[in-house]
């Protein structure tokens, strides 16, 4: 297979794929209410993720090595105060990806 037709055959999967798991919602509820359990997950699942990829990031943090996590936690500290103040994500993450780049970059925890 070539690799044009082997890309061609790639894209329209994917794009059948992503049709597919669009539609489908439409044509299970179109005309009726959800199950309970589906609102249930459509309530809780962002927080979870959004947990778990906090628990995926501080996975591989040196506790016991300087600074001993003092970047991370410092910038936990400050997303959750700015997301619980300003309600926005967008500017919650990137503040706090700019922060903790910052604060690596810049070795600001090099005292401890």
């Amino acid at each position: 297979m070539t690799d044009t037709l082997q890309m061609l055959v790639t894209i329209a999967v994917i794009a059948l794929a992503t049709f597919t798991t669009r539609v489908l919602p439409f044509l299970c509820f179109g005309s009726r209410e959800p199950p309970a359990i589906l609102s249930t997950i459509e309530k809780n699942l962002p927080p979870m993720i959004l947990l778990l990829l906090v628990i995926y990031c501080l996975k591989d943090v040196q506790w016991l090595v300087t600074p001993y996590g003092a970047p991370e936690l410092f910038t936990i500290g400050v997303v959750a105060g700015l997301h619980f103040w300003k309600r926005n994500a967008m500017l919650s993450i990137f503040t706090g990806t700019s922060l903790y780049m910052a604060l690596v970059q810049f070795n600001v925890f090099s005292f401890l």
